[in-house]
């Protein structure tokens, strides 16, 4: 039987949820469920409404995006996890292509590339991600940038129990934070050189009304993850250098 996939979509007064949970609903593989966890709404909420009797809906207290996505991941049934912000949409053969490339290569986790798009669905930037070969690559990369978009990736369930959900004293870079803490726990995130998401640019997203906060939070990241990235790379690379996408 083909496992089961759980789109998590965290929402918050989100004009464009009606989309990506219409993109979540309608993907080419069958065997999903759409977990919209509703940080604590107070506009927007009727969107929800033609979806209610197709998806899992959960309302919670206000407490941030990390809060809703590890509320999501609990309530989860599927064996693994993907997630969808409120304001993009999936290829709708997203999960499909996906997941069996993450099981032809025994991958625990993945990502892929994407298209960045405005307000009404025109595509800015077309494969706008950076590209790999081989996982040396990717982790070298986590020492300047964050090249996984965090709506790219898909996360084997058990991940989450062995190193633990997202950091919820991070308000924006909280998906930083855990693919560095997967690559230093040893969970290699594949990369598939497709463009699988859309990737919405508008002026009420977290990263453009608060870019300072994001530096910051960034800052503090490296901080703390630099030097272990280098340790594993010294004990690893060749390794690494060997896993080709």
């Amino acid at each position: 039987m083909k496992p089961t996939v759980s789109i998590v979509i965290p929402f918050y007064n989100c004009s464009y949820v009606d989309q990506a949970i219409r993109s979540a609903l309608n993907q080419s593989y069958s065997n999903i469920e759409v977990v919209v966890i509703d940080d604590g709404s107070t506009k927007e909420v009727e969107r929800l409404t033609p979806f209610l009797n197709q998806i899992t809906y959960l309302r919670k207290e206000n407490g941030g995006t990390a809060t809703a996505i590890n509320e999501g991941i609990k309530r989860a049934n599927g064996e693994y996890i993907a997630w969808l912000s409120s304001d993009d949409y999936f290829d709708y053969l997203k999960i499909e292509r996906q997941l069996d490339y993450m099981l032809r290569r025994g991958a625990k986790a993945s990502f892929h590339n994407y298209d960045v798009i405005n307000q009404t669905n025109e595509v800015l930037l077309p494969f706008i991600g950076k590209r790999f070969t081989n996982a040396e690559e990717i982790y070298h990369t986590f020492l300047t940038i964050n090249p996984v978009n965090g709506c790219s990736i898909m996360v084997h369930k058990d991940v989450f129990k062995d190193i633990g959900y997202f950091s919820t004293d991070l308000k924006f870079t909280q998906d930083y934070e855990m693919w560095n803490r997967m690559l230093i726990n040893g969970y290699v995130i594949y990369y598939l050189d497709e463009v699988l998401l859309k990737y919405r640019s508008h002026p009420e997203s977290g990263t453009s009304k608060h870019p300072d906060k994001l530096k910051k939070e960034v800052s503090i990241i490296k901080q703390h993850y630099h030097q272990k990235i280098l340790h594993y790379l010294s004990e690893n690379g060749s390794a690494l250098k060997s896993i080709r996408f």
